[in-house]
């Protein structure tokens, strides 16, 4: 499927999802978000190609496990390029995991605003990595030069079957964990002089906070169709599909902006599984 042949909003998204060309797929993302907001094209039609079990990648950068990743200074240029690398990698997942909300959700007995949403987050997710990624190029690397792992896309497939799980631990789990780092990193870009890649970090963050409201709204939203308990029912299924404890510290204010309370996660810190 090309750009010109995009025929239905799952199309275009699974069509982003199996691209290996990370080119290719921001613009198949952005095509297919505007499409939608414009309304010119279907959710869904039956000519849809299946959904794959994984997003399509270029060779590199090599996949492994979280322990292998390693942490640099950002005092040396290098640090700097690692850490640059690893939001690009991050990105690039978010870009996939809003694309796959999309898609493999579709036919589920939800608003079309639900969609509207998530390709708002799909279309912001491809400026991000394209912005982290001009970046890595202006400081002499590019996204595959260092190896990165792969924990993001596990988290969201053993949700595949359960969208109220999904929105649980992707947008209020993994995005909203980019709340709590974010303005650190910031900080720290800031005080090694690098303005350039500090504001655009400015602009993954504000739009990250948006990021956490949608999947907080549409949580509560699905919650209150099966009249459960938001709070608890967030627990219950973070203990259920997430490894391990939420680990502090918390940026509480903005996760609080997004709709996400200290009632949802603070008594998910300990290792407590009951």
């Amino acid at each position: 499927m090309t750009a010109l042949t995009m025929t239905s909003l799952r199309g275009g998204a699974i069509d982003a999802i199996r691209s290996a060309d990370l080119d290719r797929k921001t613009e198949l993302a952005q095509e297919a978000a505007t499409r939608w907001f414009e309304r010119r094209i279907s959710l869904r039609s039956p000519l849809d190609p299946p959904l794959p079990e994984r997003p399509g990648r270029p060779e590199k950068p090599k996949l492994v496990p979280p322990t292998q990743v390693e942490k640099r200074s950002l005092h040396t240029v290098h640090g700097r390029i690692a850490l640059l690398h690893s939001i690009a990698h991050i990105e690039l997942n978010a870009v996939d995991l809003a694309l796959d909300i999309v898609a493999r959700f579709a036919t589920e007995p939800v608003p079309n605003s639900f969609f509207d949403g998530w390709m708002q987050v799909a279309f912001e997710e491809a400026k991000h990595f394209r912005m982290v990624r001009d970046r890595l190029r202006d400081l002499g690397a590019d996204y595959g030069d260092v190896p990165a792992h792969d924990g993001l896309w596990q988290a969201a497939h053993s949700t595949r079957n359960d969208l109220t799980a999904r929105l649980a631990v992707v947008p209020l789990i993994l995005e909203a964990r980019g709340l709590d780092v974010t303005p650190s990193l910031q900080a720290k870009m800031r005080e090694t002089g690098d303005l350039e890649s500090a504001a655009i970090l400015d602009v993954i963050y504000n739009d990250e906070k948006g990021h956490v409201a949608i999947g907080a709204k549409w949580f509560r939203f699905l919650c209150a169709r099966e009249r459960r308990d938001p709070a608890q029912t967030f627990r219950e299924l973070v203990r259920a599909n997430f490894r391990g404890p939420l680990k502090p510290p918390f940026n509480d204010l903005a996760r609080a902006e997004a709709g996400l309370t200290p009632s949802f996660y603070r008594s998910l810190t300990s290792t407590s599984s009951g």
